[in-house]
């Protein structure tokens, strides 16, 4: 599944993170739709909700299944290496990824005047603590992305809205309303439930005592709130489709009537001038 001449990279599970105060800064990219990760990792019993990986550098990679690969520790180019690596395995590829960072500090202090503003710091090193950062990160990122999909979605059909509103109808081709509403269509098909933004993550069935980081990360990228927010979006757009879509069958089935009434009025203009023309013989 790798791209030939790129070495797969590891499963890091085990991984020993730094022992001394050190800064990183995790990247969350989302680079597509899903990422396959069968096999991705599992040789060297990796989990599956994110695969971790080891970069011959020292970096750490969290790749989740909803098109997210949160990057920790990397450089421009072991960052491009480790996306390079996981291309075939990602379904339909954005071509602009949306991106978020954060700054992490590991092995830190709270009051640490070194720490730059809006960091995350990590008294201890262990990896499920990165995790957990990363994990909301990448619903983070995700969020954006909708976020931005559903703002383009809104912008197609205003215009046919504020026809509606003003008008009473929708003064346009039908085709080209179709059209526009086939891109919102898209749109909300792509979106639809790629990740359960409110969902915890399995992992703090096993480390209850991370907890309060993910509850904190969670209010500090108000997760539930643009979750729902969007959800109300998604309702409010589902409605003005099917609002339009309606309206433009209406006029379709009104233009069928006339056309019928029409024939109906022909063939009655047949039958007098018929009946007129054997009585004038």
């Amino acid at each position: 599944m790798n791209q030939p001449g790129t070495a797969a990279p590891a499963a890091a599970k085990a991984l020993p993170l730094p022992a001394a105060r050190t800064e990183w800064m995790l990247r969350a990219v989302l680079v597509g739709e899903r990422i396959d990760t069968r096999g991705l990792g599992a040789a060297a019993g990796a989990t599956t909700t994110p695969v971790i990986l080891q970069a011959s550098e020292g970096g750490v990679a969290f790749v989740f299944r909803y098109g997210v690969v949160v990057l920790a520790g990397f450089d421009a180019v072991a960052e491009r290496r480790m996306l390079d690596s996981l291309r075939d395995r990602i379904v339909a590829p954005e071509e602009t990824p949306t991106t978020e960072e954060v700054a992490v500090v590991l092995n830190g202090e709270e009051n640490d005047a070194g720490t730059a503003t809006g960091a995350v710091v990590l008294r201890d090193a262990p990896l499920e603590s990165l995790q957990i950062v990363a994990n909301v990160l990448s619903k983070s990122v995700v969020l954006a992305h909708q976020e931005i999909a559903i703002a383009a979605a809104l912008d197609r059909i205003e215009p046919f809205v504020f026809q509606l509103r003003d008008r009473g109808g929708v003064v346009t081709r039908g085709s080209a309303l179709l059209r526009q509403v086939g891109h919102v269509l898209s749109a909300m098909q792509r979106m639809a439930v790629r990740v359960e933004a409110e969902d915890k993550p399995d992992l703090l069935w096993d480390h209850p005592q991370l907890e309060r980081l993910h509850a904190r990360l969670t209010d500090d990228y108000e997760i539930v709130e643009r979750s729902r927010a969007l959800g109300r979006k998604l309702t409010l757009i589902n409605e003005s489709v099917t609002s339009l879509l309606q309206v433009v069958d209406t006029r379709r089935a009104l233009r069928l009537e006339w056309a019928i009434i029409l024939l109906i009025a022909f063939e009655i203009l047949l039958t007098l001038y018929e009946l007129f023309i054997r009585r004038a013989h």
